[in-house]
C-alpha cells in the first residue's frame, strides 16, 4: 500500500546488507590478531548491539509512520533514575519493573499527544521534551551516579532473566533483542496495524480518507519507542549496575541513522525490520571496528557520521534509478 515494499528484504535493505558483509570480512581480517572475531569481542558486541538495536526498531517504526523522536535521550536516563529510586524505597522487585515499564509508556504517550494534537513538527516538539526531561533527571540527580547494588543484590530473578548468559555465554540481552525484532517484524509486515502505519507515513491525507485513525496509528508508534527505551534501559542499568545522567545520551540520533542506513526513509511510508536490523549492526559493527583499528575513539563519530551521508545519498540515487 502507497509505497510500501511488500518484499521481506527492500532493495535498499539488500545493499546495506553488502556493506555489512563487507565490513564483517574486512574487520575479521584486518583487526590486530583478529580480535575482532575473538570470543571476547563477539561476547561484547552480543551486550551492546541490543541496547541501540531495541531502540531503532521502535524509532524505525515511528520514522515509517512519518514522525521522529528525539526525546530517547531523555526517557532513558529518567526510566533508569525511577527504576533505582523505586528499590531504594524498597518496592518489589517485579513492581519496579512494571512500574518503570509505565514511566517509558507515559513520556511516550505525551509525545505522541504533543505531536498530533498541537500540529508541532515531532523534531521540534521531542526535541523540547528531551531537553525538559533531562533537565528533571539532571536537578533531581544531582549530576550524582547511583550504584545498583545498595538496592539489590547481585543474582535476582530479573536480572537473570534480562541479562543473564546461556550457557555461560551466549547474553540474554541480544536473546530479547532478536525476541523483540520478530514480535515487531510480524506487527509491522504481517498484521494490519503495519499497513496502517505504512500508509499514514506515506500520504496521511489519503490514510484517513481510508478511515485510518492516523491519530492514533502515530500515538501508539511514540508509545512503543516510550515502552522500548524503558525496557531497554533497565536492561542497561543492570548490566552496568548504576544509573548516570548522561545514560543514553546519543542514542537517539543512532537510533535515526540505523533506520536511514537500513534504508528507512526521512519523509515516511518506507523502510522495513529487517532493514533496521541491518542498519543497527552495520553502525554497531564499524564503531566496534574502528575501535580495534586503533581509531581514535572521540573521532569515530566522524567516520559514523560520514558513512550515514553516504548510505542517505545513495539511496537518493537507487531511489531515482529505481523510479526510471
Amino acid at each position: 500500500m502507497g509505497k510500501r515494499r511488500a518484499s521481506f528484504l527492500s532493495y535498499k535493505a539488500s545493499f546495506t546488507f553488502i556493506v555489512f558483509v563487507i565490513l564483517v570480512v574486512f574487520f575479521s581480517f584486518f583487526t590486530p590478531n583478529h580480535t575482532f572475531v575473538g570470543s571476547n569481542n563477539i561476547g561484547a558486541l552480543g551486550k551492546l548491539i541490543p541496547d541501540l538495536g531495541i531502540i531503532s526498531l521502535g524509532v524505525g517504526i515511528l520514522m515509517i509512520a512519518g514522525e521522529f523522536d528525539m526525546s530517547v535521550a531523555s526517557i532513558i536516563p529518567v526510566s533508569s533514575f525511577v527504576f533505582i529510586n523505586l528499590l531504594a524505597w524498597n518496592v518489589p522487585l517485579i513492581i519496579t519493573f512494571i512500574l518503570t515499564l509505565m514511566v517509558g509508556i507515559a513520556l511516550g504517550t505525551i509525545n505522541g499527544f504533543l505531536v498530533v494534537k498541537t500540529g508541532i513538527p515531532s523534531f521540534i516538539a521531542t526535541l523540547g521534551t528531551m531537553m525538559f526531561w533531562k533537565g528533571v533527571v539532571f536537578a533531581a540527580s544531582r549530576m550524582m551516579p547511583i550504584g545498583l547494588r545498595a538496592y539489590l543484590e547481585p543474582g535476582s530473578t530479573l536480572e537473570n532473566v534480562l541479562t543473564g548468559t546461556i550457557g555461560g555465554y551466549f547474553p540474554l540481552q541480544f536473546l530479547w533483542f532478536l525476541i523483540i525484532s520478530i514480535v515487531l517484524l510480524l506487527f509491522l509486515h504481517i498484521h494490519k496495524f503495519g499497513n496502517w502505519i505504512y500508509v499514514t507515513g506515506d500520504n496521511k491525507n489519503a490514510a484517513r480518507a481510508m478511515g485510518i485513525n492516523t491519530d492514533m496509528v502515530k500515538i501508539v508508534s511514540y508509545v512503543l519507542v516510550g515502552f522500548l527505551c524503558s525496557f531497554m534501559s533497565v536492561m542497561q542499568t543492570l548490566r552496568i549496575e548504576s544509573f548516570t545522567a548522561t545514560q543514553g545520551s546519543g542514542y537517539g540520533l543512532k537510533a535515526i541513522a540505523s533506520a536511514v542506513v537500513g534504508g528507512t526513509s526521512l519523509t515516511g511510508g518506507v523502510g522495513s525490520l529487517p532493514g533496521i536490523l541491518l542498519g543497527t549492526l552495520t553502525i554497531q559493527i564499524l564503531e566496534n571496528g574502528l575501535i580495534l583499528l586503533g581509531a581514535p575513539v572521540f573521532g569515530i563519530n566522524a567516520f559514523i557520521g560520514a558513512g550515514i551521508v553516504i548510505f542517505a545519498i545513495l539511496n537518493v540515487l537507487a531511489e531515482r534509478f529505481r523510479t526510471r
